[in-house]
């Protein structure tokens, strides 16, 4: 599984950053990692220079294979609970698509 993490002008996308983005989407879509091509972090800073709750906004792409892709994002005050709470909800609906696919069979 490829992991590509994209940030916007306000999110430095530094090696710190890249290393959780990828952690994150690891911990929580490592166990897919047979059924996903390639997986893309967006990280955007809504408020830019403001600060304020809620500001950041990260949004998971999953390219399953063979599939439409799929993706999930969340909002949060620090980057690292916005990668946490995105990867969640992304993982859940994986599962759940997952699922319902192999009952088909």
């Amino acid at each position: 599984m490829q992991i590509q993490v994209n940030t916007d002008n306000f999110i430095h996308g530094d090696e710190r950053v890249i290393e959780v983005a990828k952690a994150a989407v690891q911990n929580d879509l490592g166990h897919m990692d047979e059924r996903l091509s390639r997986v893309e972090v967006h990280l955007k800073d809504q408020n830019a220079d403001k600060h304020g709750p809620d500001h950041i906004l990260c949004t998971i792409e999953a390219r399953p294979r063979g599939m439409d892709p799929m993706s999930a994002h969340h909002e949060a005050a620090d980057i690292q609970a916005a990668l946490k709470g995105s990867a969640k909800k992304l993982r859940t609906r994986l599962s759940s698509v997952f699922e319902k696919a192999s009952a088909h069979r």
